[in-house]
């Protein structure tokens, strides 16, 4: 890429206790996955968790404000309270410091919003669940069993079956609540798990093929074959790329292999045209739960 790549920062004086928040728990959640197999290496992971953690604290504000230009893709519309929750609960899970709970628990209180996600953006119910299991209080069960059961029985879906939350990168979202259903099956008695498990299952069917089109490329059938990613729509290295690749109505050059575009508009149409970003881009946020929900099903099948 020969295009202007700028590199932008947060710091104490434009903060983005979201962005940090969010990532103080990602290497909070790492320190816990490698302490068995790399003490070291956790160590490390979680002294820069809470290192974040306390930046995104003390110096609040949204990233997406500090850093204008950004807002016009990943804006923060969640804010970044549920970020702070989310961050707090699993240093208390990484570090078992009673003060980190206590945060994530008073944090929580300001969340008072009703949520119909659980995304990228917002974090709310993801919290919800985790300090559901660690503290095992009523208010964070019966909250997180209220969404679940909301998702299974009540949420509108499309005539083919996929839960509908919102029309950009449609399958991202009905998958991420399909991975917190599969993962959490197990909070409480009253969770019917074989109806959750059989729900997740249902979007991740979905997403492969079921009713007739992958959304999977280089998998199923009909798979998509133009998706927006532009490494992809180039031809190899040796050869010029430009705009004329992308407006080529033949198929990518290259195959991504195994990624999961956006998805389907509610009526179930989706058009497999590079251009559509909306339906048709590939992207980290909408293949991560993609993973790991089938991780998750393929562990509760055996």
């Amino acid at each position: 890429m020969n295009v202007t790549r700028p590199v932008y920062k947060i710091n104490t004086t434009h903060p983005g206790s979201d962005l940090a928040g969010e990532t103080a728990a990602a290497l909070a959640i790492a320190s816990i996955i490698f302490e068995t197999e790399d003490l070291d290496y956790s160590d490390i992971l979680l002294k820069h968790a809470e290192e974040l953690f306390d930046f995104a604290y003390n110096c609040r504000g949204n990233y997406s404000e500090s850093v204008p230009k950004a807002a016009k893709y990943y804006k923060s519309w969640s804010g970044y309270t549920d970020e702070l929750v989310w961050s707090a609960v699993w240093l208390y899970t990484a570090t078992y410091n009673d003060s980190y709970l206590q945060k994530a628990e008073l944090l929580y209180e300001n969340l008072k919003k009703n949520v119909s996600e659980f995304s990228w953006d917002e974090k709310t119910i993801g919290a919800t669940v985790v300090l559901a299991q660690t503290t095992g209080k009523e208010v964070y069960v019966n909250k997180s069993i209220e969404f679940c059961n909301h998702m299974v029985y009540n949420q509108e879906r499309t005539q083919g079956g996929l839960i509908w939350i919102q029309a950009w990168g449609s399958l991202s979202y009905a998958i991420n609540i399909g991975e917190y259903f599969v993962c959490h099956y197990k909070l409480d008695s009253r969770i019917n798990a074989q109806d959750y498990v059989k729900f997740a299952a249902s979007q991740i069917n979905y997403a492969l093929g079921d009713g007739g089109q992958s959304y999977v490329v280089g998998f199923g059938e009909n798979p998509p074959v133009r998706p927006h990613h532009a490494a992809a729509s180039c031809p190899d290295l040796t050869e010029k790329c430009d705009w004329d690749d992308f407006n080529n109505d033949g198929p990518n050059p290259s195959i991504l292999w195994g990624a999961l575009v956006g998805g389907p508009d509610k009526d179930d149409k989706f058009l497999d045209d590079r251009s559509d970003f909306k339906s048709n881009e590939v992207s980290i946020n909408y293949n991560a739960a993609f993973q790991s929900t089938l991780a998750a099903l393929n562990s509760y099948k055996n």
